[in-house]
């Protein structure tokens, strides 16, 4: 479910996508990316990751968007707003309810929009974009984690960091599916099945491309939220605990704002590992639909991506685009064409130095 804008469309169907007024793509190797698909294999590419390369011509020509640099100090009070609402939900409506349809409504409308906002938030806090001090960020990272029931926050800005720095590493960038969910995850069912867990794939998938011994920090997020977890049980009942882990696995799976995972870095059309998502759903993800924007200045925080567009149009208006978070995920599940082995994966680098 991706659209290619004005020249680069009809450029798309004779094959040949190169965005002519693109001046990323008019100016390095990167416009024609050196790209090898096999029916049972990923897109290998043998060329760099796009992103620092446009960064570096972006900031050439628009040296003002140093301007945008730099953390969102209304962050935190977005995220205590959610953080408030699903402890409203967990410890004061559950108990109340009075039938399972009414239960799963809650989880998947409410907390699962609460639930896949926060781990969002987890994302921007990685960037440390919340706050000034990286400290200041790990901490309120580890608060939010706390109505998402699983401790991963610590984790998850380790290898998050390494999926920006080497995108699509192979070995190295955990965010691309192993060649064993590419072979497994090929008919619609098996695909549905993937969507629906994919929360746990990737909580699991970086203890096989490479695992790590955890340090000081994993080790207080996982007391904090485990301990956080024992307290709900203990003090609202298991029905407020479940719903707080349906909120995360519901918001993560078949749900509107999941479309993210799929949309960022699947390859829907030749030649490009990076999509952008420009509709009403980034109200609720702190814009992380604004992809290639995000990859291109990791360090400007989601509330200001919009404003990199704005600022350097003629990079990102002819590149393609997801049209809908929806209709990707049925477009992933339905097309026998797209798989897990659809994204792009390259060796540049040792990994054993890494």
């Amino acid at each position: 479910m991706c659209i290619i804008p004005g020249e680069l469309k009809s450029r798309a169907k004779k094959s040949e996508l190169t965005t002519e007024s693109s001046p990323t793509q008019n100016t390095t190797p990167l416009s024609k990316p050196k790209v090898t698909e096999g029916k049972d294999d990923f897109h290998w590419s043998y060329s760099d990751e796009p992103h620092a390369i446009r960064r570096k011509q972006i900031l050439a020509k628009h040296p003002e968007i140093k301007e945008l640099f730099g953390h969102d100090p209304g962050m935190k009070y977005t995220c205590l707003t959610l953080i408030a609402i699903q402890f409203f939900m967990a410890f004061y409506v559950v108990p109340r309810l009075t039938s399972w349809y009414q239960y799963f409504a809650l989880a998947y409308v409410v907390g699962g929009t609460c639930n896949q906002w926060l781990g969002l938030a987890i994302h921007e806090l990685s960037h440390n974009l919340g706050f000034k001090k990286m400290t200041h960020n790990r901490i309120f990272g580890m608060i939010v984690n706390l109505p998402l029931t699983v401790p991963f926050s610590v984790t998850f800005k380790v290898y998050h960091m390494e999926h920006h720095r080497y995108q699509g590493e192979d070995g190295i960038d955990a965010d691309v599916p192993t060649p064993t969910e590419g072979r497994f995850f090929r008919t619609r069912l098996r695909k549905l099945v993937f969507v629906f867990c994919q929360i746990l794939f990737y909580a699991f998938r970086p203890m096989f491309i490479k695992p790590r011994k955890p340090g000081k920090w994993e080790a207080v997020n996982a007391v904090t939220c485990i301990g956080f977890d024992l307290f709900v049980w203990r003090y609202f009942g298991l029905p407020s605990l479940l719903y707080l882990l349906a909120s995360l696995c519901l918001g993560a799976g078949l749900h509107p704002l999941a479309g993210h995972f799929i949309s960022e870095h699947y390859v829907f059309v030749e030649g490009h590992e990076t999509y952008s998502y420009y509709g009403p759903l980034n109200w609720f993800a702190f814009n992380v639909g604004y992809h290639n924007e995000h990859h291109d200045f990791p360090f400007v925080a989601g509330k200001n991506l919009p404003k990199v567009r704005a600022m350097a149009p003629e990079f990102y208006d002819d590149l393609p685009q997801c049209k809908s978070w929806v209709g990707v995920i049925y477009h992933y599940i339905m097309d026998e064409n797209i798989t897990a082995f659809s994204r792009v994966k390259r060796k540049t680098v040792n990994v054993e130095n890494e």
